[in-house]
C-alpha cells in the first residue's frame, strides 16, 4: 500500500469480448496467474478500493481477488467508456486509477510514481495520462471523479471514444519511463510473446 492508497480508487475493466484472442483474456495465465488476478493484485497495492466492472462476475468469482468488488455492467454496454462511467458512479475518492484487465507488464513502481505526482496535477485537468503516437493511453491512467457529469453528457450524446471525449478537456501528461508496461495482450501472438 502507498501513503496515497486511501485517496485513490481503482477501476479494472473486464468487459471485452476477447474476440481477437478467441478466449477470455482475463483468464489467460501469465506466469501461472490469470491476467485479471494479476492486474487486480497490482490495483490493490495502489488503492484501498478496487472495482471490477464486468458483465460476468460469476466467471471470475473463483479467482483470488481480495479487496475487489464486482460491478455488473450490462452485457450490451457499448465499450470501455460506458463501463468506466458505470464504475465511476461508485467512486468516493478524488482520483480513480483506470486499468484494462489485459496489461500483463504493469509495474507497481511506475503506478506509484504516477500517484505521487497527482498532488501537483493542475486543478483544471480532468485526467493524468501517458501519451503516445496514437493519442492518450486511456486504459492505464488517472481520472478525477468530478469528470462524471461531462462524461455522462458525452455518452448520452452518443459518444463512445475516450480520445474524442478527452479532446475537449485539459489532460496532464504523465512521464512514461518504460512504454513496455502498456503492452496489451489482445491476440494469441501477443500471448506467445509473453511466454518467450
Amino acid at each position: 500500500m502507498t501513503q496515497h492508497s486511501s485517496l485513490i480508487t481503482t477501476i479494472v475493466l473486464a468487459g471485452g469480448q476477447s474476440s481477437r484472442m478467441g478466449e477470455d483474456k482475463a483468464l489467460i495465465p501469465v506466469q501461472g496467474v490469470p491476467l485479471l488476478q494479476k492486474v487486480c493484485g497490482i490495483a490493490a497495492s495502489c488503492a484501498d478500493t478496487v472495482y471490477v466492472v464486468t458483465p460476468w462476475p460469476e466467471r471470475y468469482q473463483h479467482l483470488d481477488l481480495p479487496h475487489c468488488q464486482f460491478i455488473r455492467e450490462s452485457p450490451h454496454t457499448q465499450g470501455p467508456l460506458v463501463g468506466f462511467a458505470q464504475g465511476l458512479t461508485q467512486v468516493q475518492t478524488e482520483w480513480v486509477l483506470l486499468l484494462a484487465c489485459d496489461l500483463p507488464k504493469l509495474q507497481i513502481e511506475v503506478l506509484q510514481d504516477w500517484i505521487a505526482r497527482l498532488d501537483s496535477v493542475d486543478d483544471d485537468a480532468i485526467a493524468a495520462l501517458a501519451h503516445h503516437s496514437k493519442g492518450w493511453e486511456v486504459l492505464c491512467g488517472f481520472y478525477r471523479r468530478r469528470c462524471l457529469p461531462q462524461l455522462s453528457e458525452f455518452i448520452n450524446q452518443g459518444g463512445r471514444s475516450f480520445q474524442k471525449w478527452l479532446q475537449h478537456y485539459p489532460v496532464e501528461i504523465l512521464p512514461l519511463p518504460n512504454p513496455d508496461i502498456l503492452f496489451n495482450c489482445n491476440t494469441p501472438d501477443d500471448w506467445a510473446l509473453l511466454k518467450d
